[in-house]
């Protein structure tokens, strides 16, 4: 284990990892779990799923770091029998070593998570199948080093903090998450701040604040028009 690294459990009982080196933790402190579901899963693929009448979806998440955010959409995507294609961007990936111990095998399915833990290495490497419906990609690599030809229905926008990491949250990191937007695509994030909003209106999004996860009065959905 990396020593700038370890476990954390957060206060609905799941457990994320802390990052010593940037002192940020990958989820809230008041629950990994309940976070990954509130504003990534239901404000962010159930919604764009409510509004779209289609059996195939994508979504880019920026910040990939322990892959609960995939795993919970997997599951769900699995469930309703859409076909997902996956793509995280992760300047600092995790070892498999380290996922095997965050115990999200509590809230996976059996099949979904060992063939998780199985492909993850050659995920960081190119598209893998993980069980039919689901197709992971980890691009190993910084924000704006990131090159895609695909747009993308949904991005998970699951940076560190911008206290901590303020050149993820400007102008420039923005606008290039933008361009791999598709035209009614949705864009999701814990945070909202007026700057945040102002650069997403600039860029063609419609904004909307909805109530945030436990901890957070707001977090930010936006629209690409």
């Amino acid at each position: 284990m990396n020593h700038q690294l370890s476990i954390v459990t957060t206060a609905d009982g799941s457990k994320t990892i802390y990052n010593a080196q940037v002192g940020e933790l990958y989820h809230s402190r008041n629950g990994a779990l309940q976070e990954s579901l509130h504003v990534f899963v239901n404000a962010g693929l159930n919604y764009f799923l409510d509004q779209n009448d289609t059996k195939e979806v994508s979504i880019l998440e920026v910040g990939f770091g322990t892959g609960l955010n995939f795993l919970l959409s997997a599951d769900a995507c699995t469930t309703k029998q859409i076909n997902l294609t996956y793509t995280g961007i992760e300047a600092y990936p995790l070892t498999a070593q380290m996922m095997s111990q965050t115990g999200y095998d509590d809230y996976t399915p059996a099949e979904l998570w060992e063939s998780y833990l199985t492909h993850y290495p050659a995920a960081l490497a190119g598209s893998v199948n993980l069980n039919g419906n689901c197709q992971l990609q980890i691009a190993n690599c910084k924000l704006l080093d990131f090159q895609s030809g695909q747009q993308y229905d949904i991005v998970y926008f699951d940076a560190f903090a911008a206290s901590r990491q303020p050149e993820m949250w400007d102008q420039q990191a923005i606008s290039h998450v933008a361009g791999f937007v598709k035209p009614g695509g949705v864009f999701v994030t814990y945070a909202i701040t007026g700057n945040l909003k102002r650069m997403l209106k600039s860029l063609g999004f419609q904004i909307e604040k909805v109530p945030g996860a436990a901890g957070k009065r707001e977090m930010l959905r936006a629209i690409k028009l």
